[in-house]
Order: structure tokens, then sequence, then C-alpha cells
């Protein structure tokens, strides 16, 4: 996996869920799962799991007998996830790269992935594991973000934190949003095996109730944070100051900013 992917660990993890998760993740979130459970799975892998956003919604809308397990490559992340679960639900958390899946072939009835597709470094190989433990006629549901054109919190972040460092600029922000090309996930999806692929593009619009605190968990709530820290001379805070700035101006405070990302499904053949 990505350094990118790795680096979610320390106090990125809460930052992320508390300060990103319910504007930026938590509505797709739904939608995915309800997507995924309408397929009516009894077996569930999902992988990138992160902080147990899409895992909360998934068990939500999965049936009662129905078996989810959630993997991630940092335990730090799963550690949250795990916090949101009571001990009798049926959920499974495991350390796992999604490159190397720990499990049997034909092992699920769906895979679902939010928003990590962006950090495998070998998507083809990605997609080769979700098609091998998925059972036949199953279906894998994994969403991407779109470009910053359509996403300007990123663009806006990308652009306010590179102003600090006339060499060298951190790039973690144009990470998420590198996959917004559509064919080279399909050719990749067709070429694992994956049949029946559909996409559905989904503009959202966010309700920023604090653009202050939106900035910071910009900034510390990925590995931006690292980024900025590891090249040394910038305070972080001088580019939360100069976000939250930025991001008055383009959303007003409390703010409200436009999202687009794209789900896709593909379907193991029977």
């Amino acid at each position: 996996m990505s350094n990118d992917a790795a680096g979610f660990t320390g106090s990125i993890p809460q930052y992320y869920d508390q300060g990103l998760g319910p504007i930026i993740f938590a509505e797709y979130a739904a939608d995915t799962a309800r997507r995924a459970a309408a397929t009516n799975p009894s077996r569930v892998l999902e992988t990138a799991a992160g902080t147990g956003i899409v895992t909360r919604k998934l068990r939500d809308a999965l049936a009662a007998g129905a078996h989810l397990t959630a993997t991630d490559l940092n335990p730090p992340m799963l550690e949250i996830a795990r916090s949101k679960f009571r001990a009798d639900e049926q959920v499974a958390f495991q350390p796992a790269d999604a490159l190397a899946l720990p499990f049997a072939d034909n092992s699920f009835d769906a895979v679902v992935c939010q928003f990590g597709v962006m950090f495998y470094p070998d998507k083809p190989k990605s997609f080769s594991e979700a098609y091998r433990v998925l059972s036949p006629g199953g279906r894998y549901w994994l969403s991407v973000w779109d470009s910053h054109r359509y996403n300007p919190f990123g663009r806006i972040t990308h652009e306010v934190a590179g102003r600090f460092f006339s060499v060298d600029p951190p790039q973690f922000y144009n990470v998420p949003f590198s996959c917004h090309q559509i064919d080279p996930l399909k050719e990749y999806l067709t070429a694992a095996g994956f049949g029946d692929i559909g996409i559905a593009v989904i503009r959202q619009e966010r309700r920023i109730p604090d653009i202050a605190a939106f900035a910071h968990a910009a900034v510390h709530g990925n590995p931006l944070i690292d980024q900025v820290r590891q090249r040394g001379g910038v305070d972080p805070q001088q580019i939360v100051d100069a976000l939250a700035q930025e991001f008055r101006r383009e959303f007003g405070d409390p703010g409200r900013m436009a999202i687009q990302a794209m789900i896709i499904s593909a379907k193991k053949p029977s």
C-alpha cells in the first residue's frame, strides 16, 4: 500500500472521523450502504474501512443475520471503527492489505470500498483481489472522488498548502482526487473479470457549520499534516488560518459547498 494510505496514524484518525467524516463522508457512506444492502448479501467485506463511517452504515442497512468483516491497513483507524459497535453486533475487524487479502476464494457476496482505491499503488491487483474473494454472482461496490473541479474544498486545500512551500509543496491533496477518469477503472475491472459495470455520478451539497473547525480537520485529518511537518519551517496553524479564510471566501461561514463522487458497481459472473 502507498505511504499516503499508511500515514493515517497518530492524531489523524480522530480529526478524520470527527472533523471530516460528518461533512464529506457520511452521506456517501449511507448511499453506498443502501446500494450494497439492496442485493441482500449474507457475507460482506469492507476494504479500506478507515474509522468505520461506512461500516456503521452497512451494519445498519444489512439484514440482521448478515456478517460484516471490516478491514483496513491501519490498526489505529480500525480502533476508532471498533468503538462504534456493541460487542453483540456481527462485525469482525481485521487489519488487512487490500492488495493481499487474507481470505479464501469465494468468501463474500459483496465487497465494499469507499474512497480507498485512490490510495492503492496497484489498482489492478486490488480489483483482482476483490474479484477473487467474491463468490460467483457477488458484487463489488467502490467509490472515488471526482476531480478538483467538482470538489473545491480539495482544490483550495491543495493550493493554500502549496503557497507556504515554494520548493516541494505537499502533494497529498492530489491523491484522493486522482481517479476521476473512469476509463482506466473500467479497464481494470474488466481485466479482473468483472462485468455488468455501472457508474453513478453523485453531486451533493454540504453544510459546514464551523469553517474554522473544518479547515483544521482538512489539514490535521490526513497525511497532509505529516507532509507539512516533514518539510518544516511553517507552523501548521498558519496553513489552517489561511485555509479557513479561503473557505469563508468561497463557501461562507457557516458555509455550503458542493462535492461530487462516483459510485461504481461491478459483478462477478455467476
